[in-house]
């Protein structure tokens, strides 16, 4: 278990740095994070000696590979020139954040097209993406979330983000966060052995599997191919326990960080859903 990177998604609530100690109360080798109110378009900044005092945590925690994610209001497949401008100036405001706090990773969602339609959805965040690299270039990779197929979404198909990767000439600053939930929703099969190897080697085909490197572990409420992006506790979805003790412990994916975004409510916590996924990984 010492070289699976398993976590959850960590609050921030008190200071940055407090996400560190949550983390490792919970056991965690890996975590996600919002640097700021994931719900709010405010440009904050660092404060220096509460990021000095993370970089600190985090080294003396052996926490290499720690994910932040972009708040819910940036929309990169946007045709509202307002909500797009303000979106890629929070993409790069997050990319600096990430640098300062030693991040290696950004995961984004890709937005929705408002009715405009999926090649103009794919148009504007590859546009997003190049105004975002031209401006900050530094060592954090923005990872593009696949999606659940929710309506006017971009992203729920493979095609769709090597379409947009394909599209941004310094590509190596790019990469792919793999939600289970979104795939499962999308109609990517994950609940038994075939259907994770055909969904494994159709995203080598047409992404690379070097572009994979953080994994979203999440059930789905939501039946195969409902295009419903609602996340369940780990085996008590419609993926179900045989294919995440599958997924899990496949060696494409297995050495990645894999990050929960599960319920916390009465049924189960964090706590418990990082219990179920350890008891997989323990079975050969």
């Amino acid at each position: 278990m010492s070289n699976i990177l398993l976590g959850a998604h960590m609050s921030i609530s008190g200071s940055i740095d407090q996400s560190v100690d949550r983390a490792k109360d919970l056991g965690c080798t890996t975590f996600q994070i919002f640097t700021g109110n994931p719900r709010g378009w405010d440009i904050n900044t660092l404060n220096d000696d509460i990021t000095k005092l993370f970089i600190e945590k985090i080294k003396k925690n052996n926490y290499n590979k720690i994910v932040t994610h972009m708040p819910y209001l940036p929309n990169l497949a946007t045709s509202n020139d307002i909500i797009f401008n303000k979106s890629v100036k929070t993409l790069k405001n997050e990319l600096i954040k990430c640098d300062k706090l030693t991040i290696p990773y950004l995961v984004t969602h890709l937005g929705s097209h408002l009715g405009k339609g999926i090649e103009f959805g794919i148009e504007n965040v590859t546009k997003a993406l190049r105004l975002t690299l031209e401006e900050v270039n530094n060592n954090v990779k923005i990872l593009l979330e696949n999606m659940a197929g929710t309506k006017n979404s971009v992203g729920s198909k493979f095609e769709n983000i090597i379409k947009i990767i394909d599209g941004v000439d310094n590509q190596d600053k790019l990469g792919v966060c793999f939600d289970t939930c979104h795939a499962f929703a999308a109609g990517y099969e994950l609940r038994n052995l075939e259907g994770i190897d055909n969904t494994l080697k159709n995203f080598d085909e047409t992404i690379g599997i070097n572009k994979l490197k953080v994994i979203h572990l999440n059930d789905s409420m939501g039946e195969f191919n409902c295009n419903r992006d609602r996340h369940q506790h780990i085996g008590l979805g419609y993926i179900g326990k045989n294919g995440f003790k599958t997924f899990v412990n496949d060696s494409r994916i297995k050495h990645l960080p894999m990050i929960l975004e599960t319920p916390i409510n009465n049924e189960r916590d964090d706590v418990g859903n990082l219990l179920e996924i350890k008891t997989y990984l323990n079975e050969k």
